[in-house]
């Protein structure tokens, strides 16, 4: 088995060799039949993002063109792996992470899935809202990108993550390879446990009405094609 691992970055110099190096650290749990291909993909950074993924020992792409979902198909077209994980550049793995993945390739029934997530916000009102977003996932069958993984024919065949829209790419992924499974009688698999640990950066810094705004269901329906409204990812980000 070859997993190609893609992190897209954008202006992640504070994150990135952290996030670099848990996945380092999870790699060195794999047996030896196990490669890695470990590809940071610089979405038009002007930080020090594409010198870390370098002293990192990741091999460096470029997309000039912003937006997460299309730096990471543009990270697959220059992977070299049958599976496919994404991780983004704010996130800390587990040790056991890649070994999880592993072990749900091996089952040929398995095309894929994700990893639950966890923040820590700092304050109380922030982890509230999380525990009851968690809740509307866990019923709904929503699975967030900071840690996707799936096989690259499945990934060609749903045809990746949607460049059009800027924010939900994430969730929009992970339903399409569920419902790939479910017409073929394969399984997608949602691993509650390891987490992957996210910064919970825009939770802690962002006032509380931008939040609850910003990430109100509604709002993300109505305005996730519109790239202005979501400057707060990507021309204007909490860093």
């Amino acid at each position: 088995m070859k997993l190609a691992i893609i992190v897209p970055a954008f202006n992640e110099e504070d994150y990135l060799s952290a996030t670099l190096g848990s996945i380092k650290t999870a790699a060195a749990q794999l047996a030896h039949c196990v490669d890695i291909d470990l590809i940071v993909v610089d979405n038009n950074s002007s930080d020090k993002t594409p010198a870390i993924a370098r002293e990192m020992g990741a091999r460096l792409v470029h997309e000039p063109e912003q937006g997460v979902a299309r730096a990471r198909n543009t990270g697959v077209r220059h992977a070299k792996g049958d599976v496919l994980v994404f991780i983004d550049a704010d996130v800390i793995v587990p040790p056991s992470l890649l070994s999880v993945i592993c072990a749900e390739m091996d089952d040929p029934a398995c095309v894929g899935g994700a990893l639950d997530v966890h923040y820590r916000p700092q304050r109380s009102i922030m982890r509230l809202y999380l525990s009851a977003w968690r809740l509307l996932a866990r019923l709904t069958g929503m699975a967030q990108g900071a840690a996707q993984f799936c096989r690259r024919c499945v990934f060609e065949q749903v045809g990746g993550y949607d460049q059009n829209v800027w924010i939900g790419e994430d969730v929009d992924f992970y339903r399409s390879i569920n419902r790939f499974a479910e017409t073929r009688n394969l399984t997608a698999r949602f691993i509650r446990s390891p987490q992957v640990r996210s910064s919970s950066r825009r939770f802690d810094n962002w006032p509380v009405w931008k939040v609850l705004v910003w990430t109100n269901p509604l709002f993300i329906a109505l305005f996730r094609r519109w790239k202005k409204a979501w400057s707060g990812w990507y021309s204007r980000p909490v860093r």
